[in-house]
């Protein structure tokens, strides 16, 4: 994906079953492929999952990519329940540990993530929004891991990411009774980030991630690790690092960019520089 690509509404590699489209220079839209099966994740949508991130890690022109479901009902309702059948304790472990690097990587990307939740969210698929750096969720959005329902638990970084997100309790009151909650719900504990109408969850997530990418670069590169690190270290560590990411800031073209657009008035033009 370079800079010469196509505009909205022109679709790549149609027969793969997670779709990559450019919206603009800067901003992207993957989707999972599989909505006559809610989106449900199987081994290759997996494959396909890594070779979308891969590609994704490579393209130093896009700044945002927001990742939705096919169709109109699912986000992703989580895994193909048909693979469970003949999967071994050994499986089940590699299986896990491959997906949770792959969530990992996603966490990773040097884009801005975003996750439009268009409808059903579970297992899996709830835990994917979760490694996204923002959720916006349908009106029409359920969200939930059900896992203990079928005698497992969420393996994807879902023990994980949600008490960060949601709190300890929350956590545990929806990881251990599986239940589903709807879209108002999930705005007002924090596991979603915007709530709006069905039918414009895409622009409004498209026009969020407009706003995003004509940001300074380097800026919300730095201010998302800042953001991510007050989650790992002491606040003195972190107001350590703001301190040090504040001044490559000021190493950098975008900031005088910025100062020269405020003085003359337009819009900035940044660059990354």
């Amino acid at each position: 994906m370079g800079s010469d690509t196509p505009g909205r509404g022109v679709h790549v590699a149609q027969e793969k079953t997670v779709l990559l489209e450019r919206t603009s220079e800067h901003v992207a839209i993957a989707r999972f492929n599989r909505p006559e099966v809610h989106n449900a994740w199987n081994d290759a949508l997996i494959a396909d999952l890594e070779a979308v991130v891969n590609e994704l890690s490579r393209d130093r022109d896009l700044r945002v990519i927001v990742f939705t479901g096919a169709g109109d009902k699912s986000f992703a309702a989580g895994a193909d329940i048909n693979e469970f059948r003949t999967r071994t304790p050994l499986m089940a472990f590699q299986n896990s540990r491959r997906r949770q690097a792959l969530l990992q990587r996603v966490e990773d990307l040097p884009q801005v993530s975003i996750a439009a939740i268009n409808g059903y969210a579970f297992g899996g698929g709830c835990e994917f929004a979760l490694c996204c750096g923002l959720r916006v969720a349908s009106s029409k959005a359920k969200m939930g891991l059900p896992e203990v329902k079928l005698g497992l638990m969420p393996g994807i970084g879902g023990t994980q990411r949600l008490p960060r997100l949601v709190g300890r309790g929350r956590a545990l009151d929806l990881i251990v009774t599986g239940r589903t909650v709807d879209a108002e719900e999930a705005y007002r504990i924090g596991l979603v980030d915007r709530l709006v109408r069905h039918e414009s969850l895409l622009d409004e997530s498209l026009a969020l991630a407009d706003e995003i990418a004509s940001r300074a670069p380097v800026a919300v590169h730095l201010a998302r690790k800042a953001i991510d690190a007050s989650f790992e270290g002491s606040f003195h560590e972190g107001t350590t690092l703001e301190s040090a990411f504040i001044a490559l800031c000021f190493a950098g073209e975008d900031v005088r960019e910025g100062i020269a657009a405020f003085d003359e008035k337009r819009p900035p033009r940044f660059s990354g520089a």
